[in-house]
């Protein structure tokens, strides 16, 4: 597993751009700006070859960050840069993901958000603007706090609303505002 250093590696150079100017700039989680501030994201670069591989380091990862206080390392992005690129077996990989928090018994206790380059709600068609709500340079896993969650909603009483909100976002910004961004990997 690769830390954060000095030298950071391209993908987490990459993600620090797509989070700053898509997900703090485009406000599409009103979250996501204070731990970014504060130095409470932790980004790690998954260097797995394979899906046991990868489980082992998310598990690493939440170990982690279950030891930590918040004010430490408040959430953790978990790229994983050379595997997992067709959206549907990362999709399926969330279920292992899913499994792992139950193992560990931290179900209720964090969450794990999911983002991918291709990222595809639902009833949507792949190259529908409201997808790239969650559409990071490379696939990425979101661990995050449950009680995080619970003191953003309260600080933010209408939360449901977000979703609504970034989809209006998205339409009104459109695919050539997205391009404009950069936020893409460095090629």
């Amino acid at each position: 597993m690769t830390e954060i250093s000095p030298t950071p590696h391209i993908e987490i150079a990459d993600t620090v751009r797509w989070l700053e100017r898509a997900v703090i700039g485009l406000n599409l989680c009103p979250f996501a700006k204070a731990p970014h501030v504060k130095g409470q994201i932790h980004y790690a670069v998954s260097e797995a070859k394979g899906l046991e591989g990868l489980r082992d380091e998310l598990i690493e990862q939440l170990q982690a960050l279950a030891v930590l206080p918040a004010e430490e390392r408040e959430t953790v992005l978990l790229i994983v840069p050379q595997m997992l690129r067709d959206f549907l077996e990362f999709n399926d990989f969330l279920d292992e993901a899913d499994a792992v928090l139950q193992e560990l018994d931290l179900e209720g206790e964090f969450q794990i958000a999911s983002f991918h380059p291709d990222f595809q709600f639902a009833d949507t068609e792949p190259d529908d603007i409201t997808n790239f709500t969650n559409r990071s340079p490379y696939p990425t896993l979101h661990l995050i706090r449950e009680a995080s969650i619970d003191r953003a909603v309260e600080a933010f009483p209408e939360a449901e609303m977000i979703y609504e909100t970034n989809m209006a976002t998205m339409e009104k910004l459109g695919l050539d505002g997205w391009k404009a961004l950069d936020v893409g990997p460095t090629p």
